[in-house]
Order: structure tokens, then C-alpha cells, then sequence
């Protein structure tokens, strides 16, 4: 990486441990993982260390995105490991609904991109496309506000699957966990439990 500055000892691990992280799951890991991962004081130490990386053109962050690491090589192009890209379409409500699959998450600059899948997951699903998370409502489930989360196109839920549910009435859609009760469909909230005939 003779375009790049030389990394510190600290640096190096967490290239490292990105690059294992990626390699095991398919997915980059969060600041929080790092931290974790590296046994590093705080997520700010992590961050410092990340944008610095960053400027020395080893990775890229999508800051807007808690999985926006990317690998970069000596060129300047990602490192992809043979990972296929999904499409991000939108936002997606993590607690009140929104529009569905809204472009208006709050922040007017951010362009959607794509992110990283592993293949298999493209040969067993097909077609799939990803929304950014806006809310804090499947935390139980990890899932974050600014996380990606990968949808399959599909018209029937299993009991306790996750989905993304179009609320036909208000033109809205939220992300919540999806349980059959009798002939009522319920998607559970911390506030309420809206009923789906």
C-alpha cells in the first residue's frame, strides 16, 4: 500500500479486525463491534481512529449508515471479497410510520447507495433491495436507528417474522415484528399495538 500512510499498531487491528469481521459475517462491523472487538476504551477512540484511516485512503465511511465501512485497496477502489450489492431504496420507520420507503429521512444530503450482501444470500432469495432504519423501536431486535436492513419482496409473514408492513389506510410502512391472532394481524409497539384486519 505504497499510496497509503503506514498504520499504528492500534490502526492495524482494527484494519484487521474489520477485514475478519467482513469476512466471517458478510457485513462491515459497527464502531461498536470495533470497540468490542479491538478492546478499545470508548466508540470516540474509534471513531478518531477511523476518520484518520479514512484520510490516509484506507477505508471509506458512510457516516449516515451504522454499517458504512468500506475497505479500500492501494488504489483508492473498494475491496469488495465477492460480496453482491443491494440497492438502499429509502428510509424505513423503526417506530411511528413513515411514507413508505420514504426518501425523506431529516437529512437532505444523503444519496442512497448500496451495500454489501453475502452471495449466497443473492442466489437463495433473488431479488433484494435495502432501507435505511429510522427509529429506535427493534433495538430488542438489533436493529438501530441508522442501520441497513435487506428485504425480500414477498406477500405472506410467518408468526414472529420480521417484516415491512404497508399500512394501506395511512400510505405508510414501519418495520415491526408481524404476529397472527385469530384473523387480526398485530404489530406490536412499545406505545401500541396497531391491529391489521
Amino acid at each position: 500500500m505504497a499510496a497509503q500512510k503506514s498504520l499504528r499498531p492500534r490502526q492495524k487491528a482494527i484494519l484487521d479486525f474489520i477485514q475478519l469481521f467482513l469476512d466471517e459475517n458478510g457485513i462491515p462491523p459497527t464502531v461498536r463491534d470495533i470497540q468490542k472487538g479491538c478492546d478499545i476504551s470508548s466508540t470516540s477512540v474509534v471513531d478518531y481512529n477511523l476518520r484518520l484511516m479514512e484520510r490516509d485512503g484506507y477505508l471509506k465511511r458512510r457516516s449516515e449508515v451504522a454499517r458504512g465501512i468500506e475497505l479500500l485497496d492501494e488504489t483508492g477502489q473498494p475491496v469488495t471479497n465477492g460480496a453482491v450489492r443491494v440497492q438502499i431504496v429509502g428510509y424505513i420507520a423503526a417506530g411511528e410510520p413513515i411514507p413508505a420507503f420514504s426518501s425523506e429521512g431529516g437529512v437532505a444530503s444523503v444519496e442512497f447507495d448500496t451495500v454489501e450482501v453475502r452471495p449466497e444470500l443473492k442466489k437463495k432469495h433473488g431479488t433484494l433491495f435495502a432501507l435505511s432504519v429510522k427509529g429506535t423501536s427493534m433495538i430488542d431486535a438489533l436493529i438501530d436507528d441508522g442501520d441497513v436492513v435487506v428485504i425480500k419482496p414477498t406477500n405472506t409473514a410467518r408468526n414472529g417474522e420480521m417484516v415491512v408492513a404497508w399500512l394501506r389506510e395511512e400510505e405508510e410502512a414501519t418495520l415491526k415484528k408481524f404476529y397472527r391472532e385469530g384473523f387480526a394481524r398485530r404489530l406490536p409497539t412499545a406505545t401500541h399495538s396497531p391491529w391489521i384486519p
